[in-house]
C-alpha cells in the first residue's frame, strides 16, 4: 500500500513545503523551495515509472499539486517584488490554471505549450542571476511571467525544451543537480540560465514559426 502511493506521497510533499511562505520570513526561503519543488515534481514521475505505479489518479493529483504549488511560488515571487511584476504573476498564475484544468479535462491532449515547472525554473535563475549580478529582478521577472503566460497555452509544441528532451532518470536527475549547482555556486548560474533560456526561446521561436507556416 506505501509502495503503491509512494510517488503521491512526493507530490503531496512537494507542495506542503510551499506552506512555509506564509510563515512570518518565510520567503528568505524562496530559492530553495523553488528547487525543492523541482526535485520533488520530477521525482514523483521517476517513482512512478520505476515501480511501475502509475496511474490516472496518479497524474491528476500531479497536476492538483502543481496547480497549488507554482501558483503559490509565482504569486509570492511577483508580489515581492512590487506591484507590476504582482499584476504579471497574477496574469501567469491564471495561465497556470487554465493549462492544469485543460490537461485533467478528459481526452485532453498533453504536450503543447511550456511546462508551469518550466516557468518556475525560469523564476529560480532570475533570481539567482539578479543575487549574483546585484541588478533589480524586477524587470526580468516581467519578462519571464509575460513570455511564459503566452507560452504555457500555446496549442502546439516547442521544440527543445531541456525538461521535456530529458526522458532518462539520469538525465532527470542532471537537470535537477544543474539548478543546484546553479544555487550553491555562484558562477555557475549564468551557464545554466543561457542553457535554459536559449532553449525556452528557440523552442518559442521555431515552435511559432512552424504553426504560422501550417
Amino acid at each position: 500500500m506505501i509502495v503503491r502511493n509512494l510517488a503521491n506521497v512526493i507530490s503531496f510533499l512537494g507542495v506542503l513545503a510551499v506552506g512555509v511562505l506564509f510563515l512570518d520570513g518565510g520567503y528568505q526561503y524562496i530559492v530553495p523551495l523553488m528547487v525543492f519543488n523541482n526535485v520533488m515534481d520530477d521525482l514523483d514521475g521517476v517513482v512512478a515509472g520505476k515501480l511501475n505505479i502509475r496511474s490516472q489518479f496518479g497524474a491528476t493529483l500531479d497536476n492538483v499539486c502543481d496547480a497549488v504549488a507554482h501558483t503559490v511560488l509565482v504569486l509570492m515571487v511577483g508580489i515581492h517584488h512590487g506591484w507590476a511584476p504582482g499584476v504579471f504573476a497574477l496574469a501567469a498564475s491564471t495561465a497556470i490554471l487554465i493549462r492544469i484544468v485543460s490537461r485533467i479535462a478528459p481526452g485532453a491532449i498533453p504536450g503543447f505549450g511550456s511546462p508551469t515547472n518550466e516557468l518556475i525554473r525560469h523564476m529560480l535563475l532570475v533570481l539567482l542571476l539578479a543575487n549574483f549580478f546585484g541588478f533589480d529582478a524586477t524587470i526580468a521577472l516581467i519578462g519571464v511571467f509575460a513570455m511564459n503566460t503566452v507560452s504555457m497555452l500555446l496549442p502546439y509544441r516547442m521544440p527543445g525544451l531541456l525538461r521535456s528532451l530529458t526522458k532518462s532518470a539520469t538525465s532527470i536527475a542532471l537537470i535537477n543537480v544543474a539548478l543546484i549547482v546553479a544555487w550553491q555556486v555562484p558562477y555557475a548560474a549564468p551557464v545554466v540560465a543561457l542553457a535554459f533560456g536559449s532553449t525556452y526561446l528557440y523552442g518559442f521561436v521555431s515552435g511559432s514559426l512552424k504553426a504560422f507556416r501550417a
